[in-house]
């Protein structure tokens, strides 16, 4: 098992500061998202460089540092289409150079029609968004196998694969073999769902077996109508349930603790180390 953390969520900024966060932390892996903690870097094409890929990538492997997934999130049913087509410019980019930045493997979210927002839409469940969704993710899968690469795709509760089998759907219609799955059960969670996460987690296992990339880990609480996140072990997760059943699906799997930060992040190593750990 490994555990990773994106590059923003450790509270620093540009190359050196965040090798500086990974090893005051003792953390070996990130989810490299490089518009959000390189100055002068944005979501838009040629913002990534050959020679900046090259710093970056250079900077980590000397550090000691894996990058099991390169993010470059974003909405392709989003209503401003130049918007679309710079972001999907761009993910071609870091597909080019993932290898150079020590990635084999570049993901997103599916999107939603409240845009910037990524929240429900009804839209978002019409034949019409899972259509955006497969010729997107088709083409950027072809683009990804001319390079070794390939592409992540992760499901959420508001966006245009919001289950398991939407996000399979998807997949299955898609049918490369180079889009892999990024499973986020807190994602898929919402108050009509939430006290059913273990059957949703033990779906997403049997749905897409061999397939999951990376595990996105969070915990939750409920404040009335809502779920809030919180750090792992601070909510209502049965963490040894959860981490039992990601290890008998795989014992080398990739723990991302996203949205994890500041004061939370030491104990939330440990509590995730201990609790694997104990898992006999």
């Amino acid at each position: 098992m490994k555990i990773a953390f994106r590059t923003h969520d450790l509270g620093a900024k540009g190359l050196e500061g965040v090798i500086s966060a990974l090893k005051s932390h003792s953390i070996s892996a990130v989810q490299l998202v490089v518009y959000k903690f390189m100055e002068g870097v944005k979501q838009l094409p040629g913002s990534l460089t050959p020679e900046l890929a090259e710093e970056i990538g250079s900077a980590l492997r000397e550090a000691g540092v894996s990058v099991p997934l390169v993010g470059a999130y974003f909405n392709p049913v989003h209503s401003n289409k130049q918007k679309v087509a710079d972001c999907t410019a761009a993910f071609k980019d870091y597909i080019r150079l993932a290898k150079v930045l020590g990635a084999d493997i570049v993901g997103s979210e599916t999107g939603s029609f409240n845009d910037d927002k990524w929240t429900y839409n009804p839209l978002n469940r019409t034949d019409d968004a899972l259509k955006t969704v497969v010729e997107t993710f088709g083409g950027l899968a072809d683009y990804a196998a001319r390079y070794g690469v390939n592409i992540g795709m992760e499901g959420a509760a508001g966006h245009c694969c919001w289950c398991v089998k939407q996000l399979k759907r998807a997949t299955d219609a898609i049918a490369r073999p180079n889009v892999k799955v990024i499973f986020d059960l807190y994602n898929y969670l919402d108050m009509s769902n939430y006290g059913s996460y273990m059957d949703i987690l033990e779906e997403g296992l049997a749905t897409f077996a061999g397939n999951i990339a990376v595990f996105h880990m969070k915990d939750f609480v409920v404040e009335g109508e809502k779920l809030r996140q919180v750090p792992p072990g601070q909510g209502m997760f049965d963490y040894k349930g959860i981490l039992s059943r990601i290890k008998a699906y795989d014992p080398e799997a990739v723990l991302v603790l996203e949205g994890t930060t500041g004061e939370a992040i030491d104990p939330a190593v440990a509590f995730i180390n201990s609790t694997w750990n104990n898992i006999r």
